[in-house]
């Protein structure tokens, strides 16, 4: 009796993958963005407990469009990108949920790792296909900057990352 196992998919991060952030600042919304993204990903709809996804981010990459801010936010009371140059998320376990899927991620900022809940989507066309996603998380929860009357301490992020089978 042979038993067949389907392998899993690996898919590689394309131009254009964007993980972009909204935060409130003095009331008002400071749109950014990271590049530098890599990522290992086995992703198979059909074997989701076989499925992983490790990805990092160059922390010195982020871009507010506003360089005195962004060069600000590079320093060690909020990313300290010389210290801890990536950020990094790593799955645990990734279920489906409706017509989308829930990644179970320890997500590591600084010296922070904590467990977080990612829903997503996985849109596929042939060997091309857009993972996509947001959630929300407390700033201050991974030591991103200390307390503050005008910055907002939640943090929306959004992803959208194209990829293509290896």
């Amino acid at each position: 009796m042979s038993v067949s196992v389907e392998a899993q998919t690996r898919w590689k991060v394309q131009p254009g993958a964007k993980v972009t952030f909204k935060i409130k600042n003095a009331g008002f919304n400071v749109d950014g963005s990271f590049s530098g993204i890599s990522a290992n990903i086995l992703f198979e709809a059909g074997q989701l407990a076989q499925s992983s996804i490790e990805a990092s981010i160059k922390a010195n990459t982020i871009n507010t469009g506003i360089t005195a801010r962004d060069n600000h936010l590079r320093r060690s009371d909020y990313f300290y990108v010389e210290k801890y140059p990536l950020i990094k998320v790593n799955s645990q376990k990734i279920i489906k949920q409706g017509n989308q899927y829930l990644g179970y991620f320890n997500l590591s900022i600084r010296e922070v790792s904590k467990s977080i809940e990612i829903p997503f989507t996985f849109s596929q066309s042939g060997d091309q296909a857009v993972f996509s996603g947001s959630f929300t998380l407390n700033r201050r929860d991974y030591n991103v900057g200390g307390w503050s009357m005008v910055l907002g301490n939640e943090v929306q992020i959004f992803l959208q990352i194209p990829v293509e089978k290896e």
